[in-house]
Order: structure tokens, then sequence, then C-alpha cells
């Protein structure tokens, strides 16, 4: 693991090229979106029609350490490599929340996104001993200062919402068999983290299931999410800061929504153009194939207009570019790795 519904009651009507900024007016009844969200990380313009659908649109962040390697690019003459970057740097990303005090950046992007008519997308992790102990290893010290996080975290949110995912690995590490943890302690924090964050407006929260490479057997995830409180949630997430393929993770993702009657789901497609590395792990064993994999590309544009029920979003939860961690020649977890986000880039179909 690394570092990485309508308000308003109206749908909308979108024009625009993936990745350029989208132009929206309300309408009643449709959502009309120009878009390549139908194919994975392709720059072309395809018609999606959406009916009953909120077709909420996501904030994109102009500061993004994407964004400013293009702007550094563009005053070096790179202007080929800055054109690909473009395809992370103009799409909407999740804003990781990850050490104490997370009120000023959430309060920060919720204010930028809703002065755009947007939903900002951001993930919190901070519970403690996250990641097992791995390249991502931290948290809060304990459940008392945890519980203190999640109320600022959901103040700041204000009534200005947003879609939150909640603590990526958190219940798949115990069912894995993290022995670092207290499986009944984690998830009463899971619960109490779910609760406080779905009372806020407008703000879609989806806990975090792990992939479908990890725990294969869906079944075995549904005690966990259930006493973390995923009933309250609006659903679960799947494939963060992983690769596993559109296909695969919507298998899987109906498969465990059935099990927990009915509830949907969003998925990381930030990296998944690919599908999961099955080269030759090497001296990176240890890692396997989810840390800074070769080879990999991204996937499918972020959008709310899915064209199937049971998944409310495609989104790019792991920021493109960011490391895994300190394997395959990466700096430091959720450190920016141009080198490989050019790769993520030049690699995208289309």
């Amino acid at each position: 693991m690394s570092l990485g519904r309508a308000g308003a009651g109206f749908r909308q009507v979108s024009l625009g090229v993936p990745g350029a900024g989208a132009r929206e007016v309300a309408s009643p009844g449709v959502s009309l979106g120009v878009s390549g969200d139908g194919v994975r990380g392709v720059r072309g313009v395809s018609l999606g029609i959406s009916l009953g659908m909120s077709g909420e649109e996501l904030w994109t962040d102009p500061g993004t350490r994407a964004a400013r390697q293009v702007a550094e690019w563009r005053r070096e003459g790179w202007l080929t490599d800055a054109a690909l970057l473009e395809r992370i740097s103009t799409r909407p990303q999740a804003e990781w929340l990850v050490g104490p005090d997370p009120g000023p950046v959430v309060r920060a992007r919720t204010m930028a996104a809703a002065r755009a008519g947007r939903l900002a997308v951001l993930v919190a992790y901070y519970v403690p001993h996250r990641d097992c102990g791995q390249f991502s290893s931290g948290g809060a010290p304990d459940g008392a200062a945890y519980r203190r996080w999640v109320d600022e975290f959901a103040a700041a949110l204000g009534d200005r919402g947003g879609y939150v995912v909640v603590e990526p690995d958190a219940v798949a590490q115990i069912v894995a068999g993290c022995t670092r943890v207290v499986a009944e302690e984690r998830y009463a924090l899971l619960a109490y983290a779910v609760d406080r964050l779905t009372r806020r407006p407008r703000t879609h929260v989806y806990l975090d299931a792990g992939n479908s490479s990890w725990i294969p057997e869906p079944w075995r995830l549904v005690d966990g999410l259930t006493a973390s409180g995923v009933a309250q949630a609006d659903g679960f997430a799947l494939n963060v800061s992983n690769f596993q393929t559109d296909a695969a993770t919507s298998t899987y993702g109906d498969r465990l929504s059935r099990d927990l009657g009915g509830k949907h789901y969003v998925v990381d497609t930030s990296r998944n153009g690919n599908g999961p590395y099955t080269g030759t792990v090497g001296a990176d064993a240890s890692v396997g194939s989810w840390c800074n994999p070769p080879g990999r590309a991204l996937g499918r544009a972020p959008t709310t207009v899915t064209g199937a029920a049971p998944i409310d979003a495609y989104l790019w939860i792991k920021r493109p570019g960011e490391s895994d961690g300190t394997c395959r020649g990466g700096p430091a977890a959720g450190e920016w790795w141009p080198s490989y986000a050019l790769e993520l880039a030049r690699n995208a179909r289309g």
C-alpha cells in the first residue's frame, strides 16, 4: 500500500475533451458527456448518455505535482513530455490526508472545488498502524487521537461535501492476517470514521475493501466491512493503488456487492490501463508486483457516470506518478517520481 450524490438535485450537461476541463450547465433531466471516460487512457472523444445518474463533476487541482512538472518542462522546452504528462495533470485526483491536523487541507480543497461547482476526492489515511508496518507505516498514535482526527476532518468538510475513501487497506490487512493490529479496535475506529463522515452533507463515503488479487474470495471481507460500518457508508472502494483490470475488479466488486446486500462501490483506475505486472520480480521479490511495477499505464479517466449500476465512480485515488515506496529505484512512498509518471502517461492507450 502506498501514498497516494447530487446535492443540488439536478443533472449536468457536460461538453468537453477529457483532460481539457469540460464545461457544464444545469439541466433537469439528462447528462450528456463528451469525454473519453469509456476508454482507458484515451484522449479521443466519445459520447455518453446517462439517464437517472447524478453525473457530478469532480474537481481537478491545478497545483498538483504533475501540473507543476508540466509547467517546468514547458519552460525547459521539453514540450513532447509536457504534453504527455498533461494526461495526468488535467484530470481529477484524490488528496490524501496522511498526517495530523487534516482540517486546513480538507477545508482548502473542498472550498476550491465548491467555487468551481465540483466535488473534491479525499482519502482518509491515518488509522493507527496503517499499512501494517510497510512502506507507508504510521498513522495516529492511538484510538483517541484518531477519533479527534476524524472529527476535525468531518468538521472541515462543512456543507461542501466530496468523495471520501476511508482508510485504504485497513480491513483487508486484518483479513490477510496482520498481527500488529487488534481487529475489534480497528473495526470500531473505522466505524467511527464512517459515522462521522456520512453525517456531512453531500459527502459520499466509501470504505476500502482492498483489491481482487489480495483477498480472492470477496465473502471473506464481509464480516470486517460490516463491523467497520459499511452499511452506513455509500459503499466500498476497490483497487486503490493497485493495477487490477476494470473487468476483474467489476466481477469481484459485483460479487462483494451482492454479499453486502447491494452496496455500491468505486474503483481506482489511475494505473490499471495495462493490468497487473506479471513479469520477473527479481531482486524485489519481497514487494511482489504491487510496488512501482514497470510497464504500467494510466487507466480509465475519472468519472461519476459509469453506466454500471453498482459502480458509482471511476476515480484516480492513487495519484499517478507518486511512488509506492523505495523499491525498483523509487523514492519514498508518496513522493513524486517524474520518470515513472511519464511512463504511465506514455503507455496510456491513445
